[in-house]
């Protein structure tokens, strides 16, 4: 009898515990960050989370997203005109077990001028980043770790670094298959692209880690 009422006991607990565990993060709510000045640059450095990258249709950087009390980003400018925006949290181990945040509150939605920026650079865990058709005057970084790096007529001034792990890269560069030179990193897949290739004024660096490669070059 004795058994019986501590194996109840212990059952009850333990669902208390999990009940404590499996709430959600908090409710989310959409937020918005416009630049005040002509940003030069942009380092976004988010965990799990998409990011999807278009054309803005004024001169100015907007950022889409949404925040919780518990999970939300650090935004700033620095006097070089460079813009980061990183992850930020408060949540007690317990909030790591349980429902995630539905697909709508895990996306960024950045929207750059065109040809203003010289630098912009993408890391993220779990998701896909995805660029529509666009141009920087510097260079090009992406990375993911757990997603997809998807693009489409990609123009970088100086060159691009693409870096995929658990995850496929593929699209469209702006420019001729001579213009760059090309260095390859493959684990465990496919590539459209040779391991090495000297000459080119601009530069191409790709690595890929259990997933493909699949790139083309447009005039």
């Amino acid at each position: 009898m004795k058994k019986i009422i501590l194996l109840v006991l212990s059952a009850v607990l333990g669902s208390s515990v999990l009940a404590g565990c499996s709430g959600s993060s908090g409710s989310f709510e959409a937020k918005s960050y416009t630049s005040d000045t002509q940003i030069k640059e942009i380092n976004l450095d988010v965990q799990d989370r998409e990011i999807e990258v278009s054309l803005s249709e004024d001169d100015q950087v907007h950022i889409h997203y949404y925040e919780s009390g518990e999970e939300y980003y650090d935004i700033s400018v620095s006097d070089e005109n460079v813009l980061t925006m990183t992850s930020a949290s408060d949540k007690d181990w317990t909030d790591y077990v349980g429902v995630k945040a539905s697909a709508d509150d895990r996306k960024i939605s950045l929207q750059i001028p065109e040809g203003f920026l010289e630098n912009l650079t993408l890391s993220t865990t779990n998701e896909d980043i995805t660029l529509s058709p666009l141009a920087v005057t510097g260079s090009i970084n992406l990375s993911s770790n757990g997603g997809n790096i998807d693009f489409e007529n990609l123009d970088a001034g100086s060159g691009l670094t693409l870096d995929a792990k658990n995850g496929d890269i593929s699209g469209t560069i702006a420019g001729s298959y001579d213009d760059f030179s090309i260095q390859t990193e493959m684990k465990k897949g496919e590539s459209s692209l040779p391991e090495q290739k000297e000459g080119g004024e601009k530069s191409l660096n790709v690595s890929c880690n259990n997933g493909d490669i699949s790139i083309d070059f447009q005039n």
